[in-house]
C-alpha cells in the first residue's frame, strides 16, 4: 500500500513538473515589454528636457535607474525604507506636454480640470516597497529626506510602461511628479 501510495504521489510530482515546462503561456498574447529599449528613447527625451526646463533646484540627482529626482528643498532626517509609511502631496503631470493628470490636492484638480466630486483630496500615503504605487516613486523616495520639495522624472519602465488603462497617460510616458514630501512613520 505505501509502495503504491509513493508511486502515485510521484507520478503527481511529475505530472506538475512537466506541465509547468510547457514552453508558452496562453496568457501572453503580445509583445512582451522593452525595458531597456523604452529606458534608452527615454533618456534621450529626458536629456532634452534637462536641456531646456528652467526648474530651480538644490541639486539633481541621476540614479542609476534613470530615475531623476530634482531636490527644490532639503529635508530632515533618514530616508525611507521598505516597510515605511511615506507621506505626501503631489502633483503627477507628462513630461511630453506638461497637462496634470493626477494630483493630491484639491485646488490643483479644479485648475487643471481633472477634480473629481467625491474624491477625498489629501496627504497620500503609502508603503515603500510594497509594491502600491509605481516603482519610480519607490526609488524617488527612497534618495529624499522628509521635509523635501522635489521634483521626480520618471521613464517610462519605471512609471505606468505601455499600459493603457489611463486616457490621460498616454503608453510610455515619461511622467514628473512635483512631491511635497511631508514625513515618513
Amino acid at each position: 500500500m505505501m509502495n503504491r501510495q509513493s508511486g502515485v504521489l510521484v507520478g503527481l510530482v511529475l505530472l506538475v513538473a512537466i506541465s509547468s515546462c510547457e514552453p508558452t503561456n496562453p496568457f501572453a498574447t503580445g509583445p512582451v515589454y522593452d525595458s531597456d529599449a523604452n529606458l534608452a528613447i527615454d533618456r534621450e527625451k529626458i536629456d532634452a528636457y534637462l536641456d531646456t526646463a528652467r526648474i530651480d533646484s538644490l541639486y539633481r540627482i541621476h540614479d542609476p535607474s534613470g530615475v531623476i529626482i530634482i531636490v527644490q528643498e532639503e529635508g530632515n532626517g533618514t530616508r525611507p525604507t521598505s516597510g515605511n509609511v511615506v507621506y505626501t502631496d503631489y502633483t503627477g503631470s507628462l513630461m511630453s506636454d506638461g497637462s496634470v493628470f493626477d494630483t493630491s490636492i484639491e485646488q490643483v484638480a479644479i485648475e487643471n480640470s481633472i477634480f473629481v466630486e467625491g474624491r477625498n483630496y489629501v496627504t497620500f500615503s503609502f508603503v515603500k516597497g510594497s509594491g502600491g504605487v509605481i516603482t519610480g516613486w519607490d526609488i524617488g523616495f527612497g534618495r529624499l529626506r522628509p521635509g523635501s520639495k522635489a521634483r521626480l522624472v520618471i521613464p517610462s519602465p519605471y512609471g505606468y510602461r505601455n499600459a493603457t488603462n489611463n486616457t490621460r497617460i498616454p503608453a510610455n510616458s515619461v511622467l514628473i511628479f512635483d512631491v511635497d514630501f511631508k514625513g515618513i512613520d
